[in-house]
């Protein structure tokens, strides 16, 4: 059982949790969802036991497992042995029986304590699985895409990317009772998202994940335990579960709040009119009916929603935006294969086309972009944009292009010179940038702010072309929607990297699957596009 007691914690006058009293049960997997600053990271690092909060206590299972965010943390330690280190008792007996093992075969002989001391680790080896650990590891890196020849890899030389699924296979292993991931999907292809579906579904301890992957959380989740109010409230169900039930109960209470006040306005009325009449014990009756009728305590909630919308210029593009002949594009580095990105494709996109290019991570999606953006050099072939194409682009690394220290709405009024100030901080406050916000300086955004600021930039710049790659990075659920429903309503042409499946099959109506066989386009839905697939990895 892990459970919660009495936990406050506020950050600058802003109250995060009042007096939170919960416990979470094993067999069940919670969702923690919550907008963007509402204090998922920093409730899960007390669940952990990395922080304590300011009042209020944490108790958890002996073997609690918590996904590690530390990318540098193991970087002298081999990419196995990492995941092994998941199992802390069995990676501190393994490593003491190395010792004695390696004495013996040095000739030396075991102390009488030394033999009782191996006896007693091969008893902690045998419990905790040791004899098949290897394997096991092993299976979780593949089912992670972490592949076999990068098992016996220092961390160090691994990408940040990877290095991150490596923590969160390091996290799976070992059977923990609890198990605690912070955006576990961060940084998998669509293939390593579905096979982690699988494996959180069969687990049979407590689990408490944090994800912006509303599918995802669908998928994997019997309950929604959602920071609003100042306090968590534990919902049965999935995502989709928790919104109508909180839609549901959030309007009863405000129903019943509506009723009482018509009920103490009419019993008002009564008292003005009888009050110092011969009917005055029954208004003396009525004044004490009111005092009874208490209005329902409705704290404000902290979710908000910004409002997105990609219109047209003056001018749209002409009927063929983008044609791509026989572009090939190959990295050489000397003693390893050629990484091939593209080789002799041929794309033709529409004008009106929602693209979305998928694929497993590192296989060039965003290279990909890059190329038909004349960022990076082709090797050969032809890439020509439309007649009338002008190109919004929101890069992954979201800080790309935006200068430190400088006002929002003064970095924004700089694309648009017929724009006003009012008419900038208009924007920034249906992007949540309300009040005083829109005078932050742009160095001390977050990261969902960051990309917030830039689906601003490109509303004012009304593009008839937009490229996204990983937009959905750092939004909470309320923004992802919000992009979702833009992207679906622009009447320009669409393309875009990502990983969120809900973004794939709203929005597209054309696929590009890239893997190591090469490129599939796909004229046609995502949903269509799996029935022809099927379950195959698009990375084996």
């Amino acid at each position: 059982m892990l459970s919660v007691n009495g936990v406050t914690q506020s950050y600058g006058g802003k109250v995060l949790f009042d007096n939170v009293t919960e416990s979470f049960s094993p067999g069940k997997r919670y969702g923690l969802t919550g907008p963007n600053g509402a204090g998922k990271s920093t409730f899960m690092k007390f669940l952990a036991g990395i922080e304590d909060p300011m009042k209020g206590s944490v108790s958890r299972p002996k073997k609690t497992s918590f996904l590690r965010q530390d990318h540098y943390r193991f970087d002298e330690v081999k990419v196995l042995d990492t995941v092994l280190m998941g199992n802390a008792p069995l990676w501190e007996a393994m490593q003491a029986k190395n010792k004695l093992l390696a004495k013996m075969e040095a000739g030396g002989e075991l102390t009488d304590d030394e033999g009782m001391q191996l006896g007693e680790i091969e008893g902690v080896v045998g419990e905790e699985d040791g004899y098949t650990a290897e394997a096991d590891a092993a299976v979780l890196l593949d089912g992670l895409g972490i592949k076999t020849e990068q098992h016996g890899l220092l961390m160090k030389q691994m990408s940040g990317g990877l290095k991150l699924r490596v923590l969160l296979a390091q996290a799976l292993f070992g059977k923990p009772q609890c198990l605690l991931l912070d955006e576990p999907t961060n940084h998998l292809d669509l293939d390593s998202i579905h096979w982690l579906e699988d494996f959180l579904t069969d687990f049979e301890g407590v689990l408490v994940v944090i994800s912006h992957d509303k599918h995802f959380l669908n998928a994997v989740t019997t309950h929604i335990a959602d920071i609003d109010y100042e306090q968590i409230i534990v919902y049965t169900g999935n995502y989709d579960d928790m919104v109508l039930q909180k839609v549901q109960i959030r309007g009863r209470l405000e129903q019943e709040n509506q009723d009482k006040q018509k009920k103490v306005s009419q019993l008002k009325e009564f008292i003005a009119r009888f009050g110092a009449g011969t009917r005055s014990a029954q208004a003396t009756s009525r004044r004490k009916e009111i005092e009874k009728l208490e209005l329902n305590q409705l704290k404000r909630s902290n979710i908000a929603r910004p409002f997105i919308k990609f219109e047209l210029g003056e001018k749209p593009s002409g009927k063929h935006v983008l044609r791509v002949e026989n572009l090939s594009k190959s990295f050489v580095e000397k003693g390893k294969p050629d990484i091939v990105i593209c080789k002799n494709l041929f794309l033709n996109i529409m004008r009106g086309d929602k693209v979305a290019i998928i694929g497993p991570s590192g296989i060039g999606k965003t290279t990909l972009l890059r190329l038909i953006r004349n960022e990076v050099s082709k090797d050969e072939g032809e890439i020509a944009w439309g007649h009338e194409v002008r190109v919004g682009y929101f890069a992954q690394d979201h800080r790309e292009g935006i200068p430190h220290g400088v006002q929002l709405w003064h970095w924004l009024q700089g694309f648009d010179e017929k724009a006003t100030r009012e008419d900038v901080r208009g924007l920034l406050g249906r992007m949540l940038f309300t009040g005083e916000e829109g005078e932050k300086m742009t160095d001390v955004l977050s990261g969902g702010e960051t990309a917030r600021l830039l689906f601003s930039k490109l509303m004012l710049l009304k593009n008839n072309v937009l490229i996204f790659d990983e937009p959905t990075n750092h939004l909470d659920l309320e923004s992802i929607s919000a992009l979702r429903d833009a992207i679906v309503k622009f009447e320009g042409t669409v393309i875009f990297v990502t990983h969120d499946r809900d973004l794939v099959s709203d929005a597209a109506t054309r696929i590009i699957a890239m893997s190591a066989h090469g490129i599939d386009d796909f004229n046609g839905p995502y949903k269509e596009f799996r029935e022809k697939v099927g379950e195959v990895r698009l990375d084996r």
